[in-house]
């Protein structure tokens, strides 16, 4: 009974963590600054739950999975849902037409849902 009990106990504590489930890009923003570079300006829906489960950055990456650019967020935003931050200065090259937005959070890494942009040339 007293294993019981535990597996109960453990199984409570961790699952309230897998609520928020995954960070997911919902709206990105592409435009190329005066140097060439590129801003980035995206949109984070996660149910954040503190500093245990928060989207803790989101990436720019090239069509070979090659990451070109990561914001990372300092903190979680439990009361500012969906939210969004921007990133400049991001490098791509003149080739790559495309490029995919993914977010991450601190649970259950990428898997959230991504955009992929056209970037306006």
């Amino acid at each position: 009974m007293m294993r019981l009990f535990f597996a109960i106990a453990v199984f409570v504590g961790v699952l309230p963590s897998a609520f928020a489930g995954e960070a997911d890009v919902v709206a990105v923003e592409a435009a190329q600054e005066g140097d060439g570079s590129w801003r980035f300006r995206v949109t984070v829906a996660h149910a954040d739950e503190g500093w245990d489960h928060y989207a803790d950055r989101w990436e720019v990456v090239a069509p070979d999975g090659r990451v070109l650019g990561t914001r990372v967020l300092l903190h979680p935003h439990e009361n500012e849902q969906p939210f969004t931050r921007s990133l400049g200065g991001v490098v791509i090259p003149d080739d790559i037409d495309t490029v995919t937005v993914r977010a991450h959070d601190s649970v259950h890494g990428n898997g959230g849902a991504e955009l992929t942009v056209t970037l306006p040339r």
